[in-house]
């Protein structure tokens, strides 16, 4: 083993081998390698990180998983009320996995100002709601002050407050339908405290929230009614698992439902990042085998002479293999070397200083979002070093087929 890593060595270091004339296709091998793993890694920690940012903004409007009434299952708008039962409450908050649980009420409404109108959301919530998860989204302002007594503070989205003309302070009327179409309708004066921008159209457009007991005397509800509760895991990928076992805890008045069920189409979208990043990693883990094969095949032919000669000496076939392997897998580790330094440097850089922007129209999001875990980065260069000295293995196999007389002689 020393005498196979000592010729290794002698055949990466000597200048011969520097000069000779596989250097280049070497070096492009090498850059062939850095290249596929950077374009790997990014592709990786920007499809992650794009699902991860998406399924957030989700989750900050609608929870993981939703439990109403059956008969508010296919609106944004709760009609019946679920009464706030300890029991069923105590018995959620055993099962694994749930972080947190929340109460919400949600009714539609038209904002009016003296020279605009607009088609709102209204989304109630109570004093345990947890305002956490709309820090980075907050662009002016605070959050609503929601307590024991009535308030009519507010927090809108940048899309409404620009559409209507509306700033921190300002205060406007919304109207609110009775059930009876004939009854003129409720009016609120609300007060803006707070003012986001989460970039997902479908909730900024519309959605403001405030406070629950707004809805409750609106729909003449008592103070133990509410229009459902969102219930926050403590990690997505068990969304499907607990959201089954939620469905069989709650009883048969009430239905839960989780965001994947609620937005099949734009989890279906974000899915689709997953068989991109498989394909990505496939192309360029075999575009770096490849390059591998033709710069140990093309060290090979320009060793022929030193192969006959270690055959002549008395060395076997598997040991001039494992030297010339040997010497593949430093070329394929030094790829990785500056694939790694190069690829974390700008996802680096991508995730403290927003380089690259996107048309949140698209994207759902304004800056590329990245996800770095050392896990992947390791699995990758752990995979990417396997697979392609697995590749190399069958041209290595043209060592055995060289005769040591015809090697030596061979120019």
């Amino acid at each position: 083993m020393n005498f196979e890593l000592f010729i290794a060595k002698r055949l990466i270091t000597t200048k011969q081998y520097k000069s000779s004339i596989s250097a280049p296709i070497i070096k492009i091998a090498i850059v062939a390698i850095a290249l596929g793993m950077i374009v790997m890694m990014i592709s990786i920690a920007t499809g992650i990180g794009l699902q991860q940012k998406i399924s957030d903004k989700i989750t900050v409007f609608n929870g993981h998983i939703q439990v109403t009434n059956f008969d508010d299952n296919q609106s944004d708008v709760t009609l019946i009320p679920v009464n706030i039962n300890e029991q069923n409450l105590n018995n959620l908050n055993k099962i694994e996995g749930i972080n947190y649980i929340q109460a919400f009420a949600t009714k539609a409404g038209i904002i009016r100002t003296e020279k605009d109108f607009e088609g709102i959301i209204y989304k109630g919530v109570d004093q345990n709601y947890n305002w956490n998860h709309f820090k980075e989204y907050i662009v002016a302002g605070t959050y609503p002050v929601i307590n024991d007594e009535f308030s009519s503070e507010v927090l809108i989205s940048k899309t409404i407050a620009d559409r209507l003309g509306l700033k921190i302070n300002s205060e406007f009327n919304t109207f609110f339908l009775k059930e009876n179409p004939e009854s003129p309708p409720s009016v609120r004066v609300f007060k803006v405290v707070g003012i986001y921008d989460s970039g997902f159209n479908e909730f900024d457009a519309g959605i403001i929230l405030g406070d629950l007991k707004q809805i409750q005397r609106l729909n003449k509800w008592t103070s133990t009614e509410v229009g459902g509760y969102e219930i926050v895991l403590n990690h997505f990928d068990q969304i499907s698992q607990k959201g089954e076992e939620i469905y069989y805890e709650i009883g048969v008045t009430l239905n839960s439902k989780t965001i994947i069920e609620k937005y099949p189409a734009l989890f279906e979208w974000i899915q689709l990042f997953d068989t991109n990043m498989v394909v990505i990693i496939a192309i360029m883990i075999l575009v770096a085998g490849i390059n591998m094969i033709t710069a140990l095949l093309v060290l090979i032919l320009e060793k022929t002479q030193l192969i006959g000669i270690l055959k002549s000496m008395g060395a076997n076939n598997i040991s001039i293999q494992k030297v010339f392997m040997y010497n593949a897998a430093y070329l394929i580790l030094l790829g990785l070397f500056w694939g790694n330094l190069i690829g974390l440097s700008l996802l680096f850089i991508q995730k403290y200083f927003g380089v690259i922007q996107l048309n949140p129209a698209t994207y759902y999001v304004s800056v590329a979002p990245v996800y770095i875990s050392f896990d992947y980065i390791l699995y990758l260069n752990l995979g990417t070093l396997l697979l392609c000295l697995l590749m190399l293995l069958i041209p290595s196999f043209i060592i055995s087929k060289i005769s040591p007389v015809k090697a030596i002689k061979f120019e």
